[in-house]
């Protein structure tokens, strides 16, 4: 399938302390982004949502600035061109602003659908931070 990567900022009004807890834990990604989140005995997340697992391997973690996610089906074990999921925390000095980098690599949704999907998943996050 081909792959689409999805790239939007969105300002937040709270710390990157705060919101990097949302975006790099099971139990702060299980609040906002997916129905629950666990990690297994390997270490790996996996994500529960549209009724089934989405199994994924944390590949990158800068604390308090960037989290990659790179999901991955257990069952292909040569699998090249995996589905991703990354933020990064950006903030701007001079206004003291915050703001979300949210990349998605994947292959199931259109631009359209991607804006409207990520809208309402960090509407629903600034809801849970009050930010």
């Amino acid at each position: 399938m081909i792959k689409n990567k999805f790239i939007a900022d969105y300002q937040i009004n709270a710390s990157k302390k705060i919101v990097f807890n949302y975006l790099s834990t099971a139990s702060g990604l299980s609040e906002w982004f997916a129905d629950d989140v666990t990690i297994n005995e390997d270490k790996n997340y996996i994500f529960y949502f549209d009724n089934e697992n989405h199994h994924a391997r944390l590949v990158a973690l800068r604390t308090n600035m960037h989290v990659k996610f790179e999901f991955y089906d257990p069952a292909v074990e040569n699998e090249e061109d995996h589905s991703y999921i990354e933020f990064k925390l950006d903030e701007n000095e001079l206004t003291q602003t915050l703001y979300i980098k949210v990349i998605d690599y994947s292959d199931v949704y259109d631009d359209d659908e991607s804006v409207a999907i990520w809208e309402g998943l960090i509407s629903q996050l600034k809801e849970i931070i009050g930010g």
